[in-house]
């Protein structure tokens, strides 16, 4: 069953996050960049309020959280309420999609990166950007998971982890980069980003449907 009681009922308090933390989001805003095509037919898998798709372009956005997709609209996405593991769109449709802070909420990873790939036209490119679980700052968020509304029932992943998923589900040339490498109380500016991972706390990697 989809994760989205917290974001139903707190979508307010989740959109707000991005306006409280502005230099952070910034931040991973420009990583996801960094990483998505600027052109073709797009797709954001767990588009959330649109705080990611929105700014960067992509054009459509599924979600299974009904309240969220409001906020998505009115960011000039065009919203379609459903469940990463179960896509409803023709096969080979986008050049590209975007998974940001989704992978960690979806009952079936396996499953919503195999969707992905179905929709992906061949050579197109599956962007995905999480909170790495062996940073300092995952470790906080798994710490403190209890008393977090919306990871309470988070299931969070390595970056070693997505990049042996991306390949088991047919994905080829995982390229990474990261940033948020200071504890997010103390991320005052936009920070640069770096190639690989390992050091920052968001990681962004780019993957290729065959």
């Amino acid at each position: 069953m989809p994760r989205t009681a917290p974001f139903e009922s707190h979508h307010y308090r989740y959109d707000e996050w991005f306006e409280r933390h502005a230099a952070a989001y910034h931040s991973e805003l420009l990583a996801v960049r960094a990483q998505l095509p600027w052109r073709g037919l797009g797709l954001s898998i767990g588009v959330g309020t649109g705080r990611f798709a929105g700014p960067l372009g992509v054009q459509i956005g599924i979600d299974p959280a009904y309240a969220v997709l409001d906020y998505a609209a009115k960011r000039g996405i065009s919203t379609v309420q459903a469940v990463a593991e179960a896509l409803p769109f023709a096969d080979g449709l986008f050049d590209h999609a975007l998974c940001v802070t989704t992978i960690c909420f979806v009952d079936d990873v396996s499953g919503m990166l195999s969707e992905a790939r179905r929709v992906l036209k061949p050579g197109g490119v599956l962007v995905i950007g999480f909170i790495d679980l062996t940073s300092s700052l995952g470790q906080t968020y798994m710490t403190q998971q209890a008393e977090n509304v919306f990871y309470r029932d988070a299931t969070f992943f390595s970056a070693a982890e997505v990049e042996q998923l991306l390949t088991d589900t047919g994905f080829t040339g995982p390229d990474w980069v990261q940033t948020l490498s200071k504890p997010l109380g103390k991320i005052r500016d936009i920070e640069s980003l770096s190639s690989g991972y390992g050091q920052g706390a968001f990681v962004v990697v780019q993957a290729k449907r065959p």
